[in-house]
């Protein structure tokens, strides 16, 4: 194949190499399979700078889900899971998928029942926020659950704080409160001290 995208034909190795050379371009195998192998006369360091654009377009296109771990353990209190849960639901608000984590140290392992019931408890109280992406399972130690958001669109994020406030309601000027003019204070110029007599 040519440099324009026509049809050169059969030829030698030898030919397609000093045409690419006249042209002072490269000669690209594209398809090594075919009988007999098919080659391109081609500039390929314009090639791969065009495809690295289009790679890295199409990853910015890409729905990146992030993946967040939270740990309990199964003697949690319950402000602590209280507060873990707001982490949950944060994350679960922005989009991301939550991975739920609950660790068993020494005896705990004789009671996973336990993890299993802050697993459940954590997906009634996030009903309407998450479906179960992931059902509980024993993973060494760890009894490993993962959350996704439920179909909703996630928050905007936005990466600067937001200091506006909220424009107060409108008073019309009828009903304002007339604000009483003061009279300004009267200043008396004291007169200049004449100087002392000699």
């Amino acid at each position: 194949m040519g440099a324009d995208g026509s049809q050169i034909g059969i030829v030698s190795t030898q030919d397609a190499l000093r045409q690419a050379q006249d042209l002072d371009l490269d000669l690209v195998e594209v398809a090594p399979q075919a009988n007999p192998p098919v080659a391109r006369i081609m500039d390929y360091g314009k090639f791969k700078y065009e495809r690295d654009i289009r790679q890295k377009e199409a990853r910015k296109k890409q729905a990146r889900i992030e993946v967040k771990e939270i740990k309990f353990r199964p003697k949690i209190d319950p402000h602590d899971y209280a507060t873990k849960k707001g982490h949950v639901e944060r994350f679960l608000r922005t989009g991301a998928r939550v991975k739920v984590t609950i660790m068993f140290r020494g005896r705990e392992m004789a009671r996973t029942e336990l993890g299993r019931k802050i697993l459940d408890r954590l997906v009634a109280d996030l009903a309407e926020q998450a479906v179960v992406e992931a059902h509980p399972k024993q993973d060494g130690r760890n009894m490993v659950m993962v959350l996704a958001p439920s179909k909703r669109p996630p928050e905007p994020k936005s990466t600067e704080p937001s200091n506006r406030r909220e424009p107060e309601a409108a008073v019309p000027l009828a009903a304002a409160q007339p604000v009483p003019q003061q009279a300004p204070d009267e200043v008396v110029a004291a007169p200049a001290e004449a100087p002392p007599e000699a």
